[in-house]
């Protein structure tokens, strides 16, 4: 018999009533500590003051009008992220997948626009994650995203990850644009090397295609940049954002140039929830911590100390664990035994972490954790370790 909630997820025996910055508390108040920032979205912890307050502020004035009407919410947080990224105007979404929607939807209505409406093609790499509407799992192509969902869309060259070769000669007259995550998510926390996205731009440049960048899960401050794009120096010509933006609160948003928007005219595009009062309140918040003097350095020196102690892990662990690699607190721990069983023998210790490809547990803290806090996260890291050696053994 079905359950009530549509079983679609592989749930962990746990749920949770209450957060307090890095910290989950169940019912029975049992305390977990939160790597995995509910896959890197609850970037500030859990109840986070300012997002409360916002939050509740915005409750009691107005919930929701629609797209009919300017939202002032929503042109506030267009503005800090207009003045803060490449871009020179935005699109509000729910969800990320949204947001990587409305990315491959402008990028082949800018070629339509311009003459040129056989350049619909989009390429994009094996061990991505876009989302999981039809078009976002066309993109990635993934059998564990596809499976029983054919025919899929069609439009999308994937590619494989890091072959240069192949990416040079896959873009023909038809190419639109190139889609890219600065560092894998779900793939197992990958980054590209900032001179291969240098490569990218100079290739989209030299064809005069556009590039993307999802940077649902790698953005917001999580590498100690806004986004992780800027170690590059280069700047993409649309993005998606999701994830940390909202800080919990569903809010994504499609950020481009001018030029990247330019068919993007009215009645083109179009959602009912998205850019709503309540989320950009929360959006607003999310940023202007964000943009707070020292908040991406306190992020780059917590992710030196997570990386060194996680070094020492290894060490300790050589039979549990094989490497680390990542960018700020987008983490990936490299297992020699199965994830999973990480993820499991974590929950014994009361700390969560996030599974990935390529074997991987991801580690997604908030970005305002204290080194105490990581301290304590390594110690029941090494206890979850510990125990999966003593079972073994």
């Amino acid at each position: 018999m079905i359950t009530p909630v549509m079983p679609t997820y592989a749930r962990a025996p746990l749920s949770f009533e209450k957060g307090e910055g890095p910290w989950l508390i169940t019912e029975s108040g049992e305390r977990y500590l939160d790597m995995g920032a509910g896959i890197a979205v609850a970037a500030l912890g859990h109840a986070h003051p300012a997002l409360v307050a916002a939050l509740e502020e915005q409750a009691r004035r107005l919930w929701h009008t629609s797209n009919l009407y300017n939202i002032p919410n929503q042109q506030a947080l267009a503005e800090r992220l207009v003045e803060h990224t490449f871009a020179d105007t935005v699109f509000f979404t729910n969800s990320g997948t949204e947001a990587t929607e409305c990315a491959v939807k402008m990028a082949r209505k800018y070629h339509h626009a311009k003459g040129q409406p056989e350049r619909h093609r989009i390429i994009t790499f094996q061990g991505s994650f876009h989302g999981r509407t039809l078009g976002m799992i066309s993109a990635a192509g993934a059998e564990k995203l596809t499976k029983g969902f054919g025919p899929l869309l069609p439009g999308f060259d994937i590619l494989p990850f890091g072959d240069h070769d192949a990416l040079t000669a896959a873009i023909t007259d038809e190419t639109a644009a190139i889609m890219i995550e600065p560092v894998q998510g779900e793939g197992g926390i990958l980054p590209v090397p900032p001179q291969c996205l240098k490569g990218l731009r100079d290739l989209c440049d030299q064809h005069g295609i556009l590039l993307i960048m999802d940077e649902i899960q790698c953005g917001m401050g999580r590498t100690g940049k806004l986004f992780a794009h800027e170690w590059s120096g280069i700047t993409p010509d649309i993005m998606a954002v999701a994830k940390g933006i909202g800080g919990g609160f569903p809010l994504g948003a499609c950020l481009a140039t001018e030029d990247a928007a330019s068919g993007m005219t009215a009645g083109t595009h179009g959602t009912t929830y998205g850019g709503n009062p309540l989320a950009c309140a929360v959006g607003i918040a999310v940023v202007d911590e964000m943009l707070k003097d020292g908040f991406l350095d306190h992020v780059s020196r917590l992710a030196g100390h997570m990386r060194q102690g996680l070094e020492g892990l290894i060490a300790a662990h050589p039979d549990v664990f094989e490497l680390v690699r990542g960018e700020g607190l987008m983490i990936g721990v490299k297992c020699k035994v199965p994830n999973i069983d990480v993820v499991n023998a974590g929950y014994a210790a009361h700390i969560l972490t996030v599974p990935g490809g390529d074997n991987v547990i991801r580690i997604l803290p908030p970005l305002n954790l204290t080194i105490e806090e990581v301290d304590e996260a390594l110690r029941r890291l090494d206890q979850a370790a510990a125990s999966i050696k003593s079972d073994a053994g």
